[in-house]
């Protein structure tokens, strides 16, 4: 049978689903509209929609890995609630979803969110989605994941608050012991308390250090303008080695030191040389819950003013 525009318009004013999804089912039950309510609800895909516009800026962050470790995914799933981001289902499901990220081929999300959900193959992961915010009853949303693999060495691994932040480590190595893997932990222990921004200075981009240096040179001559060329120009880089001290993991100083100066490049070193290993941190991932994300303002005195005005 046909499926004419017509019919996807009726049955998407009567879910609220998506056109496509309205199509699909549609399709699927070869134009019976009761059978394909039926099969939107049932996939999830009808009250789904209707949660569609809520902000889902909670959630939790997770990590999987796999291949004794050498290959390792980071993913963030998020919700409306910290309520929800507790809740044990949700909890299961981004497991899931962590599960599949670590073994897809996809290169973004839209990809990932085409693929086949390999918990039920009847479903793709954009469906199985849907089906969670009806069971749940929260609009939820697949944001992000980052792969990581490391054939000549390992992955580490460190979930911080439940999930609240999640950070992987590449570790290049070519020895893997309790001290070794204990010196990663530390390290992504490191990047979840500290916020670095790049792995080491090799990464940072020099036109953003051109840039610092023109701002600073202005700044150092407005505090300093009888100083000359050479005083100036040390001012700056001092000011320039600081940042990058403070945004680059390997400068930045190790929060475990006891001396309070070691910095985390020679704390690898040092373990390094009493393991008689070479290691080499190679990149590191760090996901934050909601960092960038709009959240929702609940003023609860300002709402129910505004009922009684209304």
């Amino acid at each position: 049978m046909a499926i004419s525009a017509g019919m996807v318009k009726e049955l998407r004013e009567m879910t609220g689903a998506g056109m496509m999804d309205c199509k699909k089912a549609l399709t699927a039950t070869e134009g019976n509209m009761d059978a394909a309510v039926d099969w939107l609800r049932e996939k999830g895909l009808a009250s789904a929609q209707k949660k569609a516009g809520r902000i889902a800026a909670e959630g939790i962050v997770a990590t999987c890995l796999i291949n004794d470790d050498k290959k390792a995914v980071v993913v963030e799933v998020n919700a409306e609630t910290d309520f929800v981001a507790k809740n044990e289902k949700f909890q299961s499901y981004v497991a899931d979803v962590a599960a599949q990220a670590v073994k897809t081929t996809a290169s973004d999300i839209d990809g990932f969110m085409a693929e086949t959900w390999e918990k039920d193959t009847t479903l793709t992961v954009k469906e199985a989605l849907a089906s969670q915010i009806a069971i749940i009853g929260e609009n939820m949303n697949i944001r992000r994941f980052r792969q990581m693999e490391e054939e000549n060495g390992f992955i580490a691994s460190y979930i911080h608050a439940g999930g609240k932040i999640g950070v992987l480590v590449d570790v290049e190595t070519d020895v893997i012991n309790d001290d070794v893997k204990e010196m990663a932990k530390n390290i992504a222990m490191q990047a979840a308390a500290l916020k670095p921004l790049y792995t080491s200075r090799a990464e940072v981009d020099q036109e953003y250090i051109e840039k610092e240096k023109e701002i600073l040179t202005v700044q150092a001559k407005n505090e300093k303008p009888d100083a000359n060329d050479k005083i100036i120009d040390g001012m700056v880089m001092g000011r320039i080695n600081k940042e990058l001290k403070e945004i680059c993991l390997l400068d930045q100083v190790y929060v475990k030191a006891e001396d309070g100066k070691q910095t985390v490049s020679k704390y690898v070193d040092e373990v390094a040389k009493a393991n008689g290993a070479k290691i080499v941190i190679k990149a590191f991932a760090r996901f934050e819950t909601g960092e960038g994300l709009e959240k929702k303002n609940e003023d609860f005195a300002a709402e129910v003013a505004k009922q009684m005005n209304a």
